[in-house]
């Protein structure tokens, strides 16, 4: 069996079949099988096309998010869902990026998977009806809920000190956070601009603040 993060060489092939096979994964895997319980033996067989780092080819689904768990930061995020924002798709698939503890959806429960690129199978996911809901889970858990909006009083987020354990609130495209969302975080942070827009995609803004959070708690020798 192969150690976790050593793969096969990839079987014999011309130059245009393995460009073609190194852009979209692994084929099936070559020589003997490792016994490794996390392996997926339909993977084994016809090769990983997921869009996984190398480390999890031909891992089980479940065996990936299990190991991910052991390594998630104690940040969360969570974005408003009041008109089916279709950027809720990239925050999702960025806090994936980042191994957030998880993702909430505040406000409707149907959103736009699309822009997550499948990475929401990853990703422990939450729903709250309400502001309030989601209020309670945070304080159940002692989470420090940070609004990210560009109103009067907010903290710049590049000078700022994020707090190591708290919830990051989005709002959505264009309206930005509820008045109810603003009145419920501790702290509120935006993003500096220098140009003529107004504000800037929420997906945009959510990989701006979650990579902060990372520069000032993550454990970068951990990444990938």
């Amino acid at each position: 069996m192969l150690p976790n993060d050593v793969h096969p060489e990839p079987p014999e092939a011309g130059p245009t079949e393995w460009t073609a096979a190194r852009e979209v994964g692994v084929g099936p895997w070559p020589g003997e099988w490792p016994e490794d319980k996390r392996y997926d033996p339909e993977l084994l067989a016809s090769g990983d096309r997921r869009n996984v780092v190398d480390a999890y080819r031909y891992w089980r689904r479940e065996a990936i998010v299990a190991d991910v768990d052991q390594r998630r930061h104690p940040f969360h995020v969570a974005i408003e869902n009041f008109q089916h924002d279709h950027n809720i798709g990239t925050v999702v698939r960025t806090a994936n990026a980042f191994a957030a503890a998880a993702v909430h959806i505040v406000g409707r429960r149907r959103w736009n998977r699309r822009g997550a690129m499948v990475t929401d199978r990853y990703q422990h996911l939450e729903h709250h009806p309400d502001v309030a809901g989601l209020a309670a889970f945070a304080a159940a858990r002692g989470l420090t809920i940070v609004a990210v909006d560009n109103t009067p009083g907010a903290r710049p987020v590049e000078t700022v000190a994020l707090p190591r354990e708290c919830v990051l609130l989005f709002g959505q495209e264009g309206p930005g956070l509820s008045a109810d969302a603003q009145a419920t975080a501790s702290l509120v942070v935006s993003i500096a601009q220098f140009g003529t827009t107004r504000s800037i995609n929420a997906g945009v803004a959510a990989g701006i603040v979650m990579h902060a959070w990372v520069r000032q708690h993550a454990d970068l020798t951990q990444a990938w």
